[in-house]
């Protein structure tokens, strides 16, 4: 079944209305909201967004590029039997929502969203509208505390852990300064035959990605870009699926995507399974 957050209204207007939204300064869920063509952002987003967009007018492409290889990891996952999903970073809702998606393949799946942005909270309700055979729930956490997230009960609810669980991580490490310990955090609690699903800015294939991180930075949002091989390093002691990392137009595009060129995405993209 679907079910609201723990101990709060679905739509979360009771946490909303005790939080400072820090509306003040840009929120990187929420300069992605703008640049895609969302409403959920308020002056200093569209600042950033604007700063960022005039160094590097293809960058809406390449976040149009990493939210549909999102879906194709989604649908991937779900066609190798998976049924256990934690998306870490999840945004302001889009349809379609990573559960939807793999809903779509497998009704009785089970997805637990995160993201420390209350305006994500105030859109839970569009996160916790799964099929009747399955759950979704939503946690308000941040991932650099990996301890909070992981005993959160609302986790441990809907997700059995001793099952295979597809963890993933779109377009976010590039926030943590310490991805390697991140990551290795929150995969060693995940069973045998669990899978990692990753986006992660670079400069290998955009050089505008540089001026890019440098104004996220200026903005308050420090980005770090990493090169192919620090990627590989992220998920050493995983087994790295085909096709490895690589630009992410290139992670099993679906039968009729139109090619983009490397450059005109500044993101790898690769996924990788607990042994």
């Amino acid at each position: 079944m679907s079910d609201a957050p723990q101990g709060k209204r679905p739509d979360g207007q009771d946490r909303i209305a005790q939080t400072d939204l820090q509306t003040d300064r840009p929120h990187s869920a929420r300069v992605y909201d703008y640049i895609v063509g969302g409403k959920d952002n308020f002056a200093a987003d569209r600042e950033t967004a604007a700063k960022v967009l005039a160094d590097w007018p293809g960058l809406r492409t390449s976040m149009l590029a990493n939210r549909a290889c999102m879906h194709r990891m989604a649908r991937y996952f779900a066609g190798l039997g998976v049924r256990q999903f934690i998306d870490v970073g999840t945004g302001i809702p889009s349809s379609p929502n990573l559960h939807e998606v793999v809903q779509e393949t497998a009704p009785d799946a089970r997805i637990v969203y995160v993201d420390n942005d209350p305006i994500v909270l105030a859109h839970a309700r569009a996160l916790l509208t799964g099929t009747p055979e399955g759950r979704t729930a939503y946690i308000q956490a941040d991932m650099r505390t990996p301890g909070a997230l992981l005993g959160d009960p609302s986790l441990h609810e809907a997700l059995d852990l001793s099952q295979p669980v597809a963890l993933t991580m779109i377009a976010m490490l590039q926030f943590v300064e310490d991805a390697q310990h991140l990551v290795e955090a929150l995969v060693a609690p995940l069973a045998p035959g669990s899978y990692l699903a990753v986006t992660i800015p670079t400069a290998d294939l955009a050089p505008e990605a540089r001026r890019l991180a440098d104004e996220y930075t200026r903005s308050g949002i420090p980005m770090y870009l990493r090169d192919r091989a620090e990627v590989e390093r992220l998920l050493t002691g995983l087994e790295l699926l085909d096709p490895g990392v690589v630009p992410m137009p290139r992670w099993h595009p679906a039968p009729g995507d139109q090619p983009l060129p490397d450059t005109a995405t500044n993101m790898y993209a690769a996924a990788a399974r607990k042994p």
